[in-house]
């Protein structure tokens, strides 16, 4: 059967899912392969109910929460699927009285066989632990999407079922959340074709300017090795922290300047000549107010963003920087970038927080820092990280490199004056033995805290 048939029999199917259910207590089963209201233990059962839309033909599938604490319930069903083949999962929630959405009205999907048991996964699980774990397909947690505006919000994945499965369950979660409700429509199925890779090469500059006379001769010892980077075909360059102060011998106040300023103008004007990304660790002023930069350079030479660095060490408070407060994510023709500077990868929040945005990619001009931590930002948020340093590497002070989502290094500096280049397929996923998708459960499982940022709910999982 062709990929269009299916998306036809799958959205017929899945479309009258909610039509012919009826109104009904909780804990009946719909007839063979309907929706099923379930709950871990029948003591923390909430209330199930099918009910009508605004307009008197939509039906949707309600879980209500009562004032105890810790109730928890969902709706399931068995969708059929063949293996090998892509889907997109689609559904709209609604929900009320929820401290954090994301983890407490949670959307799963299990692959099973035709017997209904778990299946093994033929995509690679990253090596080196838990040696001779079976390769088992773990639940898949789509991500929110789309906020209409109007409360509904859609909740989505795609993914490709494995060799194995013939079921794909759905489950439409409301969990541990006292007097809330949470209404689900229009769950959908559809088969597609494969999505295209995402491939991006990532590159980071090793090198320690000699200290000219002044900020712009230091930003013109590294037009050689961003040729050399465009040479290697590199879509982003990130050049090291403070670059217009190292060597210098002056304060952070003499070496800062406006933004836009010289030194974006000269690296701007680079970015177009050799049409690729460049981030570069500066010093900007504001009034009487200096921050640590990572500036973001695009190959049209425009300034398409900066990042203030938030955690600063003492050095630099005492010498008058003021710290930033924000965590901007932007949009590159590749992905979702994120910055970082230095001290900032001593703490979680800042990594984490970009993450939360959504980026995909952590450029990271950074002086020092313990080359651990540079690989526990990268696997505690499942990103690709690309730090540029002033440290050799014989003092095991931090590494120029490009670090995979597992935290270990694709290409790492040796020598001084040299260009590091790891080329990464954004759109393929790493699996983990007993986890599966870790990034796709920092949503749903992660704590919550008052007052976390909307954007912060999570993202649409593709595989």
């Amino acid at each position: 059967m062709s990929p269009y048939c299916l998306r036809i029999l799958f959205a017929v199917a899945v479309a009258g899912l909610c039509a012919r259910l009826p109104a009904t207590e909780a804990g009946v089963v719909f007839g063979a392969g309907e929706w099923r209201a379930l709950s871990p233990r029948d003591e923390i059962r909430p209330g199930f109910s099918v009910e009508s839309g605004d307009d008197g033909r939509e039906l949707r599938l309600v879980i209500n929460a009562d004032a105890r604490e810790g109730l928890h319930g969902y709706w399931s069903r068995a969708l059929p699927v063949v293996g090998g083949q892509h889907y997109r999962f689609s559904v709209q929630r609604k929900a009320s009285g929820l401290a954090a959405p994301r983890r407490n009205a949670v959307v799963r999907v299990l692959w099973r066989d035709a017997a209904g048991k778990s299946v093994l996964t033929d995509e690679p699980l990253v090596r080196g632990v838990l040696p001779g774990f079976k390769p088992t397909a773990e639940p898949e947690y789509p991500g929110e999407t789309n906020d209409r505006g109007d409360g509904w919000v859609e909740v989505a994945g795609t993914y490709r079922a494995p060799p194995a499965a013939a079921r794909a369950v759905v489950e439409l979660h409301l969990q541990w959340a006292a007097n809330a409700r949470v209404e689900w429509r229009g769950a959908s199925l559809v088969a597609i074709d494969p999505p295209p890779a995402r491939l991006v090469r990532l590159a980071a500059v090793h090198y320690r300017p000699k200290g000219g006379k002044s900020p712009l001769e230091n930003c013109r010892e590294f037009a050689p090795l961003l040729a050399d980077a465009a040479r290697q075909r590199a879509d982003l360059v990130v050049l090291p922290e403070t670059l217009t102060f190292y060597g210098l011998r002056r304060s952070y106040a003499d070496c800062a300047e406006s933004i836009p300023g010289p030194s974006t103008d000269y690296f701007g004007a680079l970015a177009k000549e050799h049409d690729l990304y460049i981030v570069a660790g500066l010093l900007e002023r504001e009034g009487a107010l200096v921050y640590n930069v990572a500036v973001l350079l695009a190959p049209d030479g425009s300034i398409a963003g900066k990042y203030r660095k938030v955690a600063l060490p003492r050095g630099e408070i005492e010498g008058g920087i003021q710290p930033g407060s924000d965590y901007p994510v932007f949009e590159t023709r590749f992905g979702k970038l994120g910055m970082m500077v230095c001290y900032d990868g001593f703490f979680p929040e800042v990594a984490r927080q970009l993450t939360l945005r959504g980026a995909e990619v952590i450029a990271w001009p950074v002086w020092g820092c313990n080359p651990l931590l540079a690989s526990a930002r990268a696997v505690e948020n499942h990103v690709v990280l690309v730090s540029s340093t002033y440290e050799d590497v014989s003092r095991n002070w931090m590494l120029t490199a490009v670090y995979d989502r597992s935290g270990q290094t694709l290409a790492r500096a040796e020598t001084w004056g040299t260009v590091v280049v790891a080329e990464v397929d954004l759109a393929r996923r790493t699996l983990w033995p007993s986890l599966g998708d870790f990034r796709a459960e920092i949503a749903p499982h992660r704590p919550a805290w008052a007052g976390e940022p909307a954007a912060a709910h999570g993202h649409e999982v593709v595989k």
